[in-house]
């Protein structure tokens, strides 16, 4: 298992960019799937974007061209760049981690399939 740790999270206005992190520790990264997710209060938990040990990713498609999901091995980080910020992405976010990195498509990874390993979540706001 490996433990995660969200940051970067906050508020801004809609066409605004942040970006998310997701430290972790325990273990290498690099033998994980990882995703970032997210939920509003009463919904649903949605998949955001998906990356393998390969580095394939995949992305919702309400997100594709706007946001980049990425890792940095060497720092056992996961990124999430989020531009043109709409007020519909106002969720709290979550980074997650599935051991194998290649185990599972990157569709059912998404949906949060395999996705064992969870942060305990940061808020972005956006305001139109």
């Amino acid at each position: 298992a490996v433990q995660l740790a969200e940051s970067g999270g906050g508020s801004v206005q809609a066409g605004g960019s942040l970006r998310l992190s997701c430290v972790a520790s325990g273990d290498t990264l690099s033998n994980y799937c990882l995703g970032w997710f997210r939920q509003i209060p009463g919904k649903e938990r949605e998949g955001v974007a998906v990356i393998d040990g390969d580095g394939n990713t995949k992305y919702a498609g309400s997100v594709k061209g706007r946001f980049t999901i990425s890792q940095d091995n060497a720092k056992n980080t996961l990124y999430l760049q989020m531009n043109s910020l709409e007020p519909e992405d106002t969720a709290m976010y979550y980074c997650a981690a599935g051991y194998g990195a290649n185990r599972y498509p990157l569709p059912a990874r998404l949906t949060g399939y395999g996705m064992n390993d969870w942060g305990k979540g940061t808020m972005v706001t956006i305001s139109s």
